[in-house]
Parts: structure tokens; C-alpha cells; sequence
């Protein structure tokens, strides 16, 4: 990328991020939840609360009492609510009516409008 970084983020992290992925090199992969990859489980927020999040909405999380609360208590439980609280949240994703048809698009570049 450009070599811009979220302020917010942990300085030490920055600088591993910015040792690893030079500016205009789009080609090396950085893992999301470092040290984790292989497991979908509540590490992630362990990454945040250290603000070693990858993307803005990552440190954002901590912005809102009620979100950073949530991680506070997952970090502080080893994430003993994350299994039901995905669940939860698939649950009710499932119910989204997704568009269809002239109503809806699936995009072949996320950012562009087809």
C-alpha cells in the first residue's frame, strides 16, 4: 500500500507491519489475527485490545464504550461468550432479506458499483 497507518495502532506494531510491507508493494500478506490463523475463535479480540487491529474499524471498536466493553469482557473471560455470541449473530444474519434479481448485485470488485 501507501505506507498510511491508523494512529491509533500500537507504534511497535506499525513498525513490524511497515518492516514487513514496503510502500507500493502489493504483493506480501499480513495475517489478520497473527499467531491465530489457523482458528476461528475469540483471539482476535486480544489483537484489538493491544491495538494491533489491521484496519481502522478494528481500533473503532474501541472507541464505543459499549463495543470496548464487549472486548474488555472477552479479553478478561478468554472469550467464554464468543461461541453462543456468533451464533447469535449468524442466526439473525440469516434473516437478512438478501436483494435479489434488478434489486440486488453481487459486486466483482467490492469497492465498484458493476
Amino acid at each position: 500500500g501507501k505506507g498510511d497507518f491508523d494512529p491509533s495502532m500500537n507504534p511497535s506494531y506499525v513498525r513490524a507491519l511497515k518492516r514487513r510491507c514496503k510502500p507500493n508493494d502489493f504483493k506480501s500478506s499480513v495475517e489478520m489475527d497473527p499467531g491465530n490463523v489457523k482458528k476461528f475463535d475469540s483471539h482476535y479480540f486480544n489483537i484489538v485490545a493491544q491495538r494491533k487491529g489491521l484496519f481502522t474499524s478494528d481500533s473503532t471498536l474501541l472507541d464505543d464504550p459499549e463495543t470496548k466493553r464487549y472486548i474488555d469482557t472477552q479479553v478478561a473471560t478468554a472469550g467464554s461468550s464468543f461461541n453462543n455470541d456468533f451464533s447469535d449473530s449468524m442466526l439473525k444474519l440469516g434473516s437478512v432479506e438478501v436483494l435479489t434479481g434488478r434489486k440486488g448485485e453481487i459486486r466483482k470488485k467490492c469497492a465498484f458499483v458493476n
